[in-house]
C-alpha cells in the first residue's frame, strides 16, 4: 500500500503527465486515462480509446460535461465499479459517492462541469468548435486552462483511488 507521501507524489506525476498531454494532444479524457494507466496502471488501452469522442463536451459539442471530468469518472470506475458480472447486484454506491465527490470538487474549482461552462469560465465566452475558426480561437483563448482542469481531474483522481 502507498504512504500519503508516495500517493501525493504519484498524483502530482499523474497530473504532469495528463497536463502535458493535453497541451501536446488534446482529447482531455484521454490524457486523464493515459496518465493515470501510466502511474496507477488500472486502465487499458481500449478503455482509452472508448472515451475519444467524450472530448468537448462530447463530439466536440460543448453541451455535456467537460471529458476531463468524464475521463475522470470512467477512471473511478474501472477501479471501483460494478462488474458486468454484478449488475443485478445493486448499485455499488460508494463508487457512486466517490464520483460525487469529484463532481462537486471540480464545480467549485472550475465554476460549472460542461464543457460550454467552461469555456465561457476560461475565456469569457462559448464556441461552436465544429467550426475551424472558433476551434482556432478558443484555442488560442483558453491557453493552458483547460490541461490544467485535465491535470486536477487527474490528481484528485489518484487521490480518491
Amino acid at each position: 500500500m502507498n504512504t500519503p507521501t508516495e500517493k501525493q507524489a504519484l498524483a502530482e506525476e499523474a497530473a504532469r503527465r495528463a497536463k502535458q498531454y493535453e497541451l501536446d494532444y488534446g482529447s482531455c479524457p484521454q490524457c486523464v486515462l493515459a496518465a493515470i494507466q501510466e502511474t496507477l496502471g488500472i486502465v487499458d488501452d481500449a478503455t482509452i480509446k472508448a472515451v475519444h469522442g467524450l472530448a468537448g463536451g462530447g463530439a466536440l459539442m460543448g453541451k455535456g460535461a467537460c471529458g476531463a471530468l468524464t475521463g475522470g469518472l470512467i477512471a473511478l470506475s474501472v477501479k471501483q465499479g460494478r462488474d458486468r458480472d454484478k449488475l443485478d447486484k445493486g448499485r455499488f454506491m460508494g463508487n457512486y459517492q466517490k464520483g460525487r465527490d469529484l463532481v462537486e470538487r471540480f464545480r467549485a474549482e472550475f465554476g460549472g462541469i460542461t464543457c460550454e461552462e467552461l469555456q465561457q469560465q476560461f475565456t469569457g465566452k462559448t464556441y461552436d468548435m465544429w467550426r475551424a475558426e472558433e476551434y482556432q480561437a478558443f484555442n488560442e483563448a483558453r491557453g493552458d486552462k483547460c490541461a490544467e482542469a485535465t491535470a486536477a481531474v487527474t490528481r484528485w483522481v489518484v487521490e480518491l483511488l
